[in-house]
């Protein structure tokens, strides 16, 4: 605990304004149902009700609140994107540091399909798989981790070439240990610090990713709340002058920046630089 203190204290304040808007964003996205005034799908009202009093930041087109949607958009697009990414970096990490410490045809199967997976553009087949195989949550998580894990992959199986190579594996090796203890012990806490550091910016790509699906209609589903949705639904007040629908877009930029001060801040102490 007091060597994280020590750690925190030394990042810069872009990185402490990141920090503080990622706890920001995860305690409403926990406390949505206590912090938002209605429940998520509640008509409180007509239709493009203006800003007010009652309705904070005015009601949708369907006549619900559009605070208590932008707190449980929170809830279900960061919630989504975390357990996305967490998925991915399972599958990508794992196959990765597999293909590198075994070696061989193993290797070669294995990255030969990333290949393939990654010729074809993500968006395009993650909208051609979620029309064949539906839009429900899960399919989701499962299409956009196994697509987004492809880079993981790369990255897990390049940082690992250069450790599974070094002396310290090979007296591993010879010691007799098992595959199982050489990724666990030996390889994985040395490519930890840039696996980390992708962790972000894959969360800020699925994120985003996750908020186009949902904005071209094969994202999160009505009625659940979504930033993505919520921006398509309303986009007509902007032509009357109206920025409630761009509230939804600056909470996604507002986060992806956020996660990217954090991000640049942990490879630059993972780089060594003193400056």
């Amino acid at each position: 605990m007091g060597n994280a203190w020590k750690l925190l204290k030394t990042a810069p304040p872009t990185a402490w304004f990141g920090m503080i808007v990622i706890v920001i964003y995860l305690t409403v996205a926990l406390l949505a149902p206590v912090i938002a005034p209605f429940s998520e799908t509640q008509i409180v009202g007509s239709e493009y009700e203006p800003w007010s009093a009652e309705f904070l930041l005015g009601t949708d087109n369907l006549g619900r609140d559009m605070f208590t949607r932008l707190i449980y958009g929170a809830k279900n697009t960061v919630g989504i994107a975390l357990a996305t990414t967490i998925l991915a970096f399972l599958l990508g990490g794992f196959f990765g540091l597999l293909a590198s410490t075994l070696g061989g045809w193993i290797d070669q199967i294995l990255s030969r399909i990333v290949d393939v997976l990654m010729a074809i553009p993500q968006l395009i087949f993650a909208l051609l798989i979620l029309t064949i195989v539906g839009t429900s949550v899960t399919s989701l998580i499962l299409v956009i981790a196994v697509l987004d894990s492809t880079r993981v992959f790369r990255l897990a199986r390049a940082v690992s070439m250069n450790i599974v190579v070094m002396d310290f594996v090979e007296v591993a090796r010879l010691r007799g240990e098992g595959l199982w203890w050489l990724i666990r012990k030996e390889i994985l806490p040395n490519a930890l610090p840039p696996l980390i550091a992708e962790f972000g910016l894959r969360f800020c790509f699925v994120f985003l990713f996750i908020a186009a699906l949902s904005f071209l209609g094969l994202g999160i589903q009505p009625p659940n709340a979504d930033w993505g949705s919520m921006v398509k639904d309303n986009a007509t007040l902007i032509t009357f002058g109206d920025i409630t629908p761009l509230l939804p877009a600056c909470a996604i930029a507002l986060l992806t920046v956020a996660v990217n001060f954090v991000v640049d801040w942990m490879l630059h102490k993972a780089s060594g630089l003193k400056e």
